[in-house]
C-alpha cells in the first residue's frame, strides 16, 4: 500500500502534469508522447500524429543521412508544405 507521503506526492506530481497539459503547445512545436499501445507519436508535424515504434524509430534514425540524401536529389520533385 501507498503511504500517505506519497499519495502526496502522486498528486502533486499529477497536477503538475494536468497543468503542463493546459498550456497550448506554440505553434510549430514537436513534442513526443508514448502512445497506449507503446510506440512513441511525434505530434506538430502535421494534422496527426507520427506514430511508430521504437525499432522502426531506430532503423529510420540510423538512415537519416540517406533519407537527407534522397531528399536532396528529388528536390525538384518535391513539394513544400506551406506553414
Amino acid at each position: 500500500m501507498s503511504t500517505p507521503d506519497d499519495l502526496l506526492r502522486e498528486i502533486e506530481r499529477l497536477k503538475a502534469e494536468n497543468e503542463a497539459l493546459k498550456k497550448p503547445a506554440a505553434k510549430g512545436a514537436i513534442s513526443y508522447k508514448v502512445s497506449d499501445k507503446g510506440a512513441v507519436s511525434v505530434y506538430g508535424l502535421g494534422r496527426f500524429p507520427v506514430t511508430l515504434y521504437k525499432e522502426q524509430w531506430e532503423k529510420l534514425l540510423d538512415r537519416s543521412e540517406e533519407l537527407r540524401q534522397f531528399i536532396a536529389a528529388n528536390d525538384a520533385q518535391l513539394k513544400k508544405k506551406e506553414a
